[in-house]
This record gives C-alpha cells, sequence and structure tokens, in this order.
C-alpha cells in the first residue's frame, strides 16, 4: 500500500458516492442495489487491500466497513481510513456483540448496523451522515473551561493552546454539550442531535464517543474534569 496521503476530494459537482467494503457477493450486491435505487455512486471492494485502494483513488462520501474481511480485517481498514480522513464510517458486523460493536466505534466509526438490516434503515442513516457532514458547524463565540478553549467558527478545540484533534462527530458533541453548561443531555437528545436520528439509535454510540472525546481533552480521562456522567440521566459539560 502507497504511503502516500488520501488527497480528498470536494467536487461538489461530482454525486455522492458510497464505498462498500463486503465480501459475501450476495450482501454486496444487494447493498449496492438498493444504495443505486437511493441515487447514489457505489464503489465495491471485496477485502480491506482493495478498499484502501479504492479509497485513495477516489475518495468517498460514506464508507461502510464489514468486520470480517479477508486479510485485513474491518477495524484496521477504518483506522487506516480515520487516520487520513474524516469521512463518515459506518461498521458492519454480523453480531450484536457489544465487543465488536464497541472496537468498531473506538477504531473511529461513527456508526455501526448489524445484519440483516432494513434497506430503509441503512438509507436512512447515511442520509443523516451526508447531513450531517455537509452542515457547517455550528457557529459561536470562543467558549472557555478551565484549560479548554472550543472556538465554534474555526471547528477547533484548544488544551493548554495546543489544538487537540477532534474528529467532525467528536467535535459536535463536544459543542452540543457546550452550548448549555451545567445541562444534563440524555444519550437520546444526543443522538437525536449529533447524530441526526434517535429513535433506530444505539447508547453505546454516545458512550464511547465520550469516552474517545475524555482521552483528548481531559487531564486525567478516568475521572473528568469536564464532560461527566450524571449517573441515570447523560451528561453534562461540568462548569
Amino acid at each position: 500500500m502507497s504511503q502516500k496521503r488520501f488527497q480528498i476530494r470536494h467536487d461538489k459537482e461530482v454525486g455522492t458516492r458510497i464505498l462498500t467494503v463486503e465480501d459475501d457477493e450476495r450482501i454486496r450486491t444487494a447493498v449496492k442495489m438498493a444504495l443505486e435505487d437511493e441515487g447514489w455512486q457505489v464503489d465495491e471492494a471485496d477485502n480491506g487491500e482493495h478498499a484502501l485502494e479504492l479509497f485513495l483513488a477516489t475518495p468517498s462520501d460514506v464508507v461502510l466497513i464489514d468486520i470480517m474481511l479477508p486479510g485485513i480485517d474491518g477495524f484496521e481498514v477504518c483506522r487506516s481510513i480515520r487516520r487520513a480522513s474524516d469521512v463518515p464510517i459506518v461498521m458492519v458486523t454480523a453480531r450484536a456483540d457489544t465487543h465488536d460493536v464497541v472496537a468498531g466505534l473506538e477504531a473511529g466509526a461513527d456508526d455501526y448496523l448489524t445484519k440483516p438490516f432494513a434497506p430503509k434503515e441503512l438509507s436512512a442513516r447515511i442520509r443523516a451522515l451526508l447531513r450531517r457532514a455537509r452542515s457547517h458547524d455550528p457557529a459561536g463565540t470562543h467558549l472557555t473551561f478551565g484549560e479548554l478553549e472550543i472556538v465554534p467558527d474555526e471547528g477547533a478545540v484548544y488544551r493548554n493552546g495546543q489544538e487537540v484533534h477532534l474528529t467532525k462527530t467528536e467535535f459536535r458533541l463536544l459543542v452540543e454539550l457546550a452550548s448549555s453548561p451545567g445541562r444534563v443531555f440524555s444519550r437520546e437528545v444526543l443522538l437525536e442531535r449529533v447524530w441526526g436520528y434517535g429513535y433506530f439509535g444505539d447508547g453505546r454510540l454516545v458512550d464511547v464517543h465520550i469516552r474517545r472525546l475524555r482521552t483528548k481533552i481531559e487531564p486525567d480521562p478516568a475521572d473528568p474534569r469536564h464532560v461527566v456522567t450524571v449517573r441515570g440521566l447523560g451528561y453534562k459539560l461540568q462548569t
């Protein structure tokens, strides 16, 4: 695999491209047909190596990655893409096993789907991710919480004056919490406001992204100072 950095296109005249990475030809074909029915262009890969080559050649707007792949597994494909791009990533798993789900989210995925899934659910999730990816980050003034500074206009976060790299999902999650310091946000509210959907969302999405966020902004992630848990209710940004 070439060590070149991924060059992400921003040509808005090019239609929405979805990269689906799945080694089962029947599932891959069914997904391709469902996505093409929505008017999206679909690139297919049946293994991890091919997926990374395709993404390098024609970067996608959303990537669907099956966890169990021959050769490079889905987790490593996700990590490789995430190191170079903030493209929305959905991990696909045959099990709702907590370990697989959490591992996929920890690898940098924004969401996950469990097989079998309905085409309408897949399309709805992709639409939500596309809306979020293409929307402008919320505007606002500098927000300061101790050593933590949030600059919504710039899409930037600083800790002790040093910029902290957050994914788009982590940034939107932090800005949402910072919009009302001290207010407790339930998982359901955060799913609706950050991910763009609530009724078919999974609270684990919020929990894992909160944990990832804490590792980046907290002096001691095990004893968070800023993003705190309110047991039984949700999360809040401590003032």
